[in-house]
């Protein structure tokens, strides 16, 4: 326990790039969840193709392949060589991202037809039924989800240790490397911790997220009512 204000010294120092790569890859998931997610809902069978290509490839193939790729291969097809934590971003908003198209496009599909009949009786444009009716109340059955999905990112984080990337679990490895047998319990206790916590801060933020949402309904998450009333 002599050596704990040490670790935790050299743990915090990688706490910055684990947070950085965090919220950097749920906002390129969330961009790409519901751009992928939408273009997958499509009525042209091209832009489904391709795109469905994209969420494909993505969850097909290993994240570590991938991000292997984006950080070692592409700077010898384009000659460009990305920051570690940017290409880390990268891979983690490009992998998770072809997850929650798949979330968005469900939460989508699960709304009531009735619900775009009725939108389409009220002369309302494609845009102003999926911004006013569709997405309102798809909204709320897509957060669970995104929670899980944000989550499951935040654990992904530690793979950019592979690229020299000083986030938490690196830093964890540097100070265990003088400390094997001593610390090593304590070591990774203080890494278990500091994920759980991050994730009850994620849990926390789509919870809160989740009431806002379904508040605007005027229903619960678990219920559906008619939002037509609204628009």
């Amino acid at each position: 326990m002599e050596n704990l204000p040490r670790i935790l010294s050299v743990l915090a120092e990688g706490l910055p790039d684990t947070l950085v790569a965090t919220l950097g890859g749920i906002v390129l998931t969330v961009v790409l969840s519901f751009g992928a997610g939408l273009l997958l809902l499509s009525p042209r069978r091209w832009v489904r193709g391709t795109t469905r290509v994209y969420v494909e490839g993505f969850r097909g193939t290993s994240e570590v392949v991938q991000l292997f790729w984006i950080y070692f291969v592409l700077p010898v097809l384009v000659g460009y060589q990305l920051v570690p934590l940017v290409a880390g971003i990268a891979v983690l908003g490009l992998n998770h991202g072809a997850y929650g198209a798949e979330i968005v496009r469900g939460a989508i599909r699960s709304v009531p037809r009735a619900q775009y009949e009725g939108a389409i009786a009220l002369s309302l444009s494609p845009a102003q039924r999926m911004r006013r009716v569709i997405l309102p109340q798809a909204l709320v059955e897509m957060l669970p989800p995104l929670n899980n999905l944000f989550i499951q990112l935040l654990k992904s984080t530690a793979i950019l240790a592979l690229i020299t990337v000083p986030e938490v679990t690196r830093q964890a490895r540097e100070v265990l490397i003088p400390n094997f047998g001593d610390d090593t319990f304590l070591i990774f206790g203080v890494v278990f911790l500091i994920y759980l916590g991050l994730a009850a801060v994620i849990t926390l933020v789509m919870r809160l997220l989740e009431r806002w949402a379904a508040g605007r309904l005027g229903r619960r998450p678990t219920g559906r009512r008619n939002v037509l009333e609204a628009v």
